[in-house]
């Protein structure tokens, strides 16, 4: 386990520390990790880490920070923290810390969906997956402006469902590398109807579930592709 700020738990702390002087050089606490997340799977299970001990520093010192400033203090952890201050459904842009909230209308048409997350043993290096896109660049980038007109196109038609939101431009160097998340996504479509996509950088995938969908079968599937030692977890969109 390391203990620089290679460790976003121990970052947080620390930056918590500068940012409010608590705590002092005659107190102190412990962290208790237990990785419900797993690694490397583009989940943000690390930077989901760094926000629950601002969160948890936030309520013992009594010191109380805002929202904006606990968003400050996130953003310069990692690029993704700033999201997991927020509840429910969001637009994310810039280098991921920028949030914003969906309307209510449009977060209605997600809220409650079934997901099926499902992961390999094998994890993807977040560094890795964003050095392959940037080798690969300026094709392996969606321009800006398409992307803001797909998503106001989804959002304003409420006849559309999610599935028509997924895409995932960080599969192509993943898929080209680790051939058994195309291979088993494939699957999945041909013999369950699922759009299944990986999750940001991967190795982790999803797919979203029909209320009457078994998933007995499903996890057949994947543990028969992927291993039984596979994550697989249901839940649903809050």
């Amino acid at each position: 386990m390391p203990l620089d700020d290679a460790n976003l738990v121990l970052k947080a702390a620390r930056a918590f520390a500068v940012a409010t002087g608590w705590p002092s050089a005659d107190t102190g606490v412990k962290f208790f990790l237990e990785k419900r997340v797993p690694v490397g799977a583009g989940l943000g299970g690390g930077s989901s880490d760094a926000v629950a001990a601002l969160r948890a520093l936030n309520a013992l010192s009594g010191v109380r920070l805002g929202r904006e400033q606990l968003v400050r203090i996130a953003a310069g952890l990692g690029s993704d923290c700033a999201l997991f201050l927020h509840e429910g459904p969001v637009v994310m842009r810039g280098r991921g810390e920028r949030i914003e909230a969906l309307p209510a209308a449009v977060n209605e048409r997600l809220r409650g969906r079934r997901v099926l997350v499902f992961k390999p043993a094998f994890g993807i290096a977040t560094p890795w997956a964003y050095g392959q896109m940037a080798k690969a660049a300026p094709g392996s980038y969606v321009p800006m402006a398409e992307a803001e007109a797909w998503l106001a196109a989804w959002m304003g038609d409420a006849s559309t469902t999610a599935e028509a939101l997924f895409s995932n431009n960080m599969e192509r160097a993943a898929f080209a590398k680790f051939v058994a998340l195309p291979t088993l996504l494939e699957q999945l479509g041909k013999e369950f109807g699922l759009a299944a996509r990986m999750s940001g950088s991967g190795s982790a995938c999803f797919a979203f579930l029909s209320e009457n969908a078994a998933v007995a079968p499903i996890t057949a599937a994947v543990k028969a592709a992927w291993g039984e030692t596979s994550f697989i977890v249901e839940t649903r969109i809050a």
